[in-house]
């Protein structure tokens, strides 16, 4: 039986931009259900600026009440944010490369070229001091600002980012743009060309083409996807972007292709329940 691995994206991409901000104590136990659930690899905060996303306020608070957080990641957007992370005992922290200047600088104010050359040096220190980096290499396919964005040219950005030693690289279709055929000619080239990447891939599901995206990627070989309870989420930068792939959804595809996951698909419907109470948003997905 082939095997899948699920990372999941709500308690950080979910929950940011949403209207009722969650309290550390509902952000626990959505997290604790999820675990429930069979959830074994999460997204759990960002140490970003306060004022810029306060739903991400006290992850430090967080992390002290969830104990072990091995095989949990948090997002940094700069050298301030790694040193939080590794303050607060952080195994994994994930970056943002959007790889068009126009959608980097509504991220972070930065060019591509000098995010670049930021990222170099945090990997580096990650590497010292024994954690491990993920980069989302964001708007791999079109950008809501500069159109399709050039395969090629995503290639070579990648390419310079294994060179950093980033630990794994993730394919971000951040606006719910590509198509199936689009996703399986990029990854199917990037496993080609560098062969010992690891590779994973974040859809969004604007155009209900979340799940097709996922069957395109298992064809190019991939074996690891960020998914969302709820499908909860969307860029804050990026006009017109509707939430991330439902995370019941996925596992209900895979189940049905007899694609194991280890998530308990009951389970995982009562924490969507409960990210409806908390969040006071009617959340269904496509499939259940």
């Amino acid at each position: 039986m082939d095997i899948v691995t699920i990372n999941e994206v709500g308690p950080r991409d979910g929950l940011q931009n949403i209207k009722n901000i969650l309290s550390v104590d509902e952000r626990l136990k959505l997290i604790r259900s999820l675990e429930e659930a069979g959830i074994e690899l999460m997204e759990i905060g960002s140490f970003v600026s306060h004022k810029a996303v306060p739903a991400m306020s006290d992850t430090d608070v967080l992390i002290s009440k969830l104990g072990n957080i091995e095989n949990y990641s948090v997002l940094i957007p700069n050298k301030k944010g790694l040193d939080k992370a590794k303050i607060n005992g952080v195994k994994e922290i994930c970056t943002v490369l959007c790889v068009t200047d126009s959608m980097n600088k509504k991220n972070i104010n930065q060019s591509v070229k000098e995010t670049l050359k930021d990222l170099k040096k945090i990997f580096l220190e990650t590497k010292e001091s024994g954690m491990r980096s993920k980069c989302y290499v964001s708007v791999a396919f079109y950008c809501p600002y500069e159109g399709k964005v050039d395969s090629f040219y995503v290639e070579d950005v990648i390419g310079m980012l294994l060179d950093y030693k980033a630990d794994e690289i993730v394919i971000a279709d951040t606006i719910g743009a590509a198509n199936p055929r689009e996703v399986k000619k990029l990854l199917s080239s990037l496993t080609n060309k560098y062969k010992d990447i690891n590779l994973s891939c974040h859809f969004h599901d604007t155009r209900a083409l979340g799940l097709a995206n996922v069957y395109a990627s298992l064809d190019a070989g991939i074996k690891k996807f960020d998914s969302c309870i709820g499908g909860l989420g969307g860029c804050p930068f990026a006009p017109n972007s509707s939430g991330n792939l439902a995370t019941e959804d996925l596992v209900s595809m895979l189940e049905m292709m007899n694609i194991k996951t280890g998530v308990d698909l009951d389970k995982l419907i009562s924490s969507r329940e409960l990210a409806s109470e908390f969040t006071r948003i009617s959340l269904k997905g496509r499939m259940i």
